[in-house]
């Protein structure tokens, strides 16, 4: 795999950019898309729910698609199989998006690489919401080895 999920990367991913478009968002409080989208938007995030089955999904206007989103996101973080990736990469490019999140267990060489060509931060195979809690604290309050070594915390976004 060749996606860029080197500590600093992710870091500045999670630090930089604040809005984020859930593709795939489940309005069903048990999913992972839903628990991963709560938890970001609990972070300050902005969070854009897009899913054709839905008018709202955690209090925020539900779009059925990434081209019918009407502002900028940086953010496109896909809890879709990975052979709907591809046209979502195309949308992201084209919507200006920074960032092509693909969720764990979602990998899709041939998508990441357009999207790597067209400028975008790609990451695969990854949880915004377990990356986040790894990376600004959370997870190591419970005892899980973050495999993060430091001395320092460092700060939590806002």
């Amino acid at each position: 795999m060749t996606d860029q999920t080197d500590i600093p990367t992710l870091r500045r991913i999670l630090s930089e950019h604040r809005s984020i478009a859930v593709v795939g968002l489940s309005a069903n409080w048990y999913r992972p898309s839903f628990f991963a989208a709560k938890y970001l938007q609990h972070h300050g995030y902005r969070i854009i729910p897009v899913n054709p089955a839905y008018d709202e999904v955690l209090g925020e206007r539900c779009y059925p698609s990434l081209t019918d989103i009407p502002e900028p996101v940086a953010v496109v973080d896909c809890f879709r199989r990975a052979e709907q990736i591809p046209p979502l990469a195309e949308q992201a490019v084209a919507m200006g998006a920074r960032v092509l999140w693909l969720q764990l267990g979602v990998v899709h060489e041939a998508a990441a690489r357009y999207a790597r060509e067209a400028g975008l931060t790609v990451v695969q195979d990854r949880c915004m919401k377990i990356e986040h809690a790894r990376l600004f604290g959370g997870l190591n309050f419970i005892g899980v080895n973050t495999r993060v070594i430091s001395s320092k915390r460092p700060g939590i976004p806002r």
